[in-house]
């Protein structure tokens, strides 16, 4: 397997992508969530928004975390347009989202010509209780389909996932836990290629290596870029991997 890891920003490079050259898009976007008004969505750091005050991690902030609703939702629908004609006949879209951009997630899916095919809970154990009121362990991963699901394939994945994000080793605020990357890939038939337009630390490709899946990535963050290399690098040797540079 091999991987093409993409610095830039994810709709510049997704332009560039040809048509039907990849067989699933699994990703996880900025939310530009994080609060109950829109001077607290559009106000503040990834950093002051996702991690607890007086957290012993120093992890650094990603950007793209500051648009307003109507924005995220035209961002998104642009970048979901571009990621459907790039994928295959048949092909599956992931896109985490949580709570509050779960339904704008679902519009900007089907605006950009998938079929909206459902919405996953992602159920987190360890998450932050909240007084007063119902724990909000949970994030969302909602999916669809370019045309209809391959029904050739003897496939079937669990409608629901549960595991606490990464802590030990972890390099990324809203890191994923590979675990749970390496059973979404699988949407992805053996030998294909996932695409995810938002690599960050790069657990995506790293399942999709594991998998036996190529991957083909997009990092905006310079830091990041270098943390998802890294990674998947130690899943290959020197031979099998492509790194592209930097797109204008």
């Amino acid at each position: 397997m091999s991987y093409t890891l993409h610095r830039g920003d994810a709709l510049t490079v997704l332009k560039t992508l040809p048509d039907e050259s990849v067989n699933a898009v699994i990703t996880d976007p900025p939310y530009n969530s994080g609060g109950r008004t829109s001077s607290d969505r559009t106000g503040r750091t990834a950093r002051a928004k996702y991690v607890t005050s007086g957290s012993a991690h120093d992890l650094q902030n990603f950007p793209g975390e500051n648009r307003d609703q109507r924005s995220y939702r035209s961002w998104l629908t642009a970048l979901l347009t571009e990621a459907c004609r790039a994928a295959t006949e048949h092909s599956v879209a992931m896109v985490f989202s949580d709570w509050r951009q779960e339904p704008t997630t679902s519009d900007a899916l089907q605006m950009a010509g998938w079929t909206w095919s459902g919405t996953i809970p992602w159920i987190k154990p360890a998450s932050r209780p909240r007084k007063g009121g119902f724990k909000q362990s949970a994030e969302f991963i909602t999916w669809g389909v370019k045309g209809s699901l391959e029904k050739d394939r003897d496939l079937y994945l669990p409608g629901h996932f549960i595991a606490s994000q990464p802590r030990k080793d972890r390099v990324h605020i809203t890191q994923k836990p590979v675990e749970i990357m390496q059973q979404l890939v699988q949407i992805c038939p053996e030998g294909g290629t996932v695409l995810d337009p938002f690599t960050g630390s790069g657990s995506t490709g790293v399942a999709a290596l594991r998998e036996g899946r190529r991957f083909v990535g997009v990092e905006l963050s310079s830091h990041y870029a270098d943390v998802a290399e890294r990674r998947l690098r130690a899943e290959l040797t020197q031979d099998d991997f492509v790194l592209a540079g930097p797109e204008a």
